[in-house]
Parts: C-alpha cells; sequence; structure tokens
C-alpha cells in the first residue's frame, strides 16, 4: 500500500469527504485525488493540520501505526456514536440502553417473520 492509499484510508477512517479533507490542507479536489492516487504527495503542512483532526501521521508516511485503531474505529458513524453514549453513562443508563436494543431486535424479528407469513 502506497502513501496516497494510506492517506485515502485515514480519511475515510476520519469520515472526510475529499472536498472537506483538500479544504483542510488549503488544497483543492484535484491536489488531493493526486495525493490519494501517488501522483504527489503533501506537504509538512498538511499532514500537520490532518493530525490536528486525527490523522496518524506515521502511518501515513510509514505504514506503521503510532498507536493501535481502536475497533469500534471502523464503524459507521452512528455505531460508534451509540458505543461512545453507553460508556459514558451510568449503570442505570447502560440497563435502559441494553434493554431498549433487545426490545428493537425482537420488534424487527417479529415485523420480519410476519412479512415471511
Amino acid at each position: 500500500m502506497h502513501m496516497g492509499e494510506r492517506i485515502k484510508e485515514e480519511r475515510e477512517r476520519l469520515n472526510f469527504n475529499q472536498a472537506q479533507f483538500a479544504d483542510l490542507a488549503g488544497a483543492t479536489r484535484k491536489t488531493l485525488f493526486n495525493w490519494e492516487t501517488g501522483v504527489a504527495a503533501p506537504n509538512a503542512n498538511a499532514l500537520a493540520v490532518w493530525a490536528g483532526h486525527g490523522l496518524d501521521v506515521l502511518y501515513v508516511v510509514t505504514g506503521q501505526r503510532s498507536q493501535p485503531v481502536p475497533p469500534t474505529a471502523t464503524l459507521p458513524p452512528r455505531q460508534r456514536a451509540l458505543l461512545d453514549n453507553f460508556e459514558h453513562t451510568d449503570e442505570e443508563g447502560k440497563r435502559h440502553v441494553e434493554q431498549a436494543a433487545l426490545l428493537a431486535a425482537k420488534s424487527a424479528a417479529n415485523a420480519q417473520r410476519g412479512n415471511a407469513a
């Protein structure tokens, strides 16, 4: 995997589209495309700006993570937010979330059985 592919991977992990990510670095979308496809490489200023938004510069440059990526980092934003909310609530709140999730899953299963009949 080349540096450009790692830039794209990090951009997607951080949930930025190309226009947003390019804008952060003061670049055009075409320039970002060139970086992501390996035609050119970003300068240190772009990497520093992105690092301020969570980009792992060591990984982009070397392919080695500076810290392991938590398993939740690859989840869609809604699932990450749900887990984050769960982790930041007290035990009673956790029980409520678990009960709500169980009821929602049972309701969906019942609806599917009803549609299959």
